[in-house]
């Protein structure tokens, strides 16, 4: 079955362009012009992932995406932000995005990251867990546990803990991390994975023997004090 997108622009042009490129390579597109239809059209139907321009009419692209991660952590959301608004893509970040593209950007490459989220969400199909320290972590639900506490991760915050607990104790180097889930180590993505790495160490605080070390423009060490 192909999978199914919501993209939420409302540029006309671009609108159409997008929804023709990822039609052509078999995926059902769901295009909204402005942000409540947008939110409307996501508790109607199911998607696999969200497409959501910023500057949106009604309802602006980061209350929306604030609107789908209180209704699924799991959906990935991709921003299409203008080329100033730089400051604004560590905001998304922080509200549960789990990516960007810049205006004006190559169809390719949108396509390309799409087949990234899409292929990673569909690869892991065994119940799959882990545990880090006292935390049991749920790789297909995204879910991070210990004793009465339930923590929904997003799509990127599960990949980045994932990464990292596959390579316990040891350190980390930014690139690699950059390079191997958003495909590139730009300074804004570098950014972008500093906020992911806070949120992580607060919903790992409930542990105090585990601990994301940052070694300050080095890397990261996922670490589990014995």
């Amino acid at each position: 079955m192909s999978k199914r997108i919501l993209l939420v622009e409302d540029d006309e042009s671009l609108g159409f362009v997008i929804k023709d490129n990822l039609e052509n390579k078999s995926y059902q597109v769901q295009l909204s012009r402005d942000g409540e239809e947008g939110l409307k059209n996501f508790d109607a139907h199911s998607f696999d992932l969200c497409i959501l321009d910023v500057m949106l009419p009604k309802l602006d692209g980061f209350s929306l995406a604030e609107k789908i991660r209180q209704r699924s952590k799991m959906t990935p959301i991709i921003f299409l932000t203008a080329k100033g608004m730089q400051e604004d893509k560590l905001e998304g970040f922080k509200i549960g995005g789990d990516d960007y593209m810049t205006k004006p950007f190559s169809m390719e490459e949108l396509i390309y990251r799409i087949e990234v989220f899409l292929r990673r969400g569909s690869s892991q199909t065994d119940h799959s867990t882990r545990t880090i320290g006292k935390y049991l972590f749920d790789l297909n639900s995204f879910t991070l546990s210990i004793d009465n506490y339930n923590q929904k991760l997003t799509r990127r915050e599960a990949e980045i803990l994932q990464y990292l607990s596959d390579r316990l104790d040891t350190l980390v180097k930014r690139e690699e991390l950059l390079v191997a889930l958003w495909g590139d180590d730009d300074y804004f993505k570098g950014r972008s994975l500093d906020v992911f790495i806070s949120k992580l160490r607060k919903y790992l605080k409930q542990d105090e023997l585990v601990d994301i070390e940052n070694y300050h423009g080095v890397g990261f060490k996922l670490v589990v004090k014995r």
